[in-house]
């Protein structure tokens, strides 16, 4: 091989490896949950990603005391494409101060699935929901769905 085929051998090995780069670490970036803070949901929860899906957990936002509350979860693609939730179950565990309730949810709709936990709206919750879509692995997610995410401008000055 002449060294002219050898250095642009290298060239187009190098310019692959680029590229694959490049076009495997901007999907991530893209997603993350900062990111997806900052997009207005469907249905005014909570969005996050979990292998193929994005979630978008509604919790009721003004229960002062724990008491029974829906939990809603939305079912989309990366596009926002509706995925249909036939057979799908979930459990939400939710975590609040010192207090744990875990809700089962089921499918209820196109690409919805409902369930009730014993739960007050308190900025210090966490959810952990686990999905399990009919036929596939089990997903889990992570949200903080009473903490709204910091507005960029606020300490901005122009």
């Amino acid at each position: 091989m002449t060294s002219l085929a050898k250095s642009l051998t290298k060239v187009f090995s190098l310019s692959a490896v680029a590229l694959t780069l490049i076009t495997n670490v901007t999907p991530v970036l893209a997603h993350d949950d900062a990111y997806l803070d900052t997009l207005k949901s469907a249905n005014g929860g909570q969005l996050r990603m979990a292998g193929i899906y994005h979630f978008e957990l509604v919790m009721v936002k003004d229960s002062k005391e724990v008491k029974d509350n829906q939990i809603l979860v939305y079912v989309t693609d990366h596009g926002g494409t509706k995925i249909t939730t036939t057979g799908a179950t979930a459990t939400a565990t939710i975590l609040a101060g010192k207090v744990k309730t875990t809700a089962n949810l089921v499918a209820d709709g196109e690409n919805r699935l409902k369930g009730v936990a014993k739960y007050a709206s308190g900025a210090d919750a966490k959810v952990v929901l686990s999905v399990n879509m009919a036929g596939k692995s089990t997903e889990q997610a992570r949200f903080t769905p009473f903490t709204l995410p910091k507005d960029e401008h606020v300490d901005h000055k122009h």
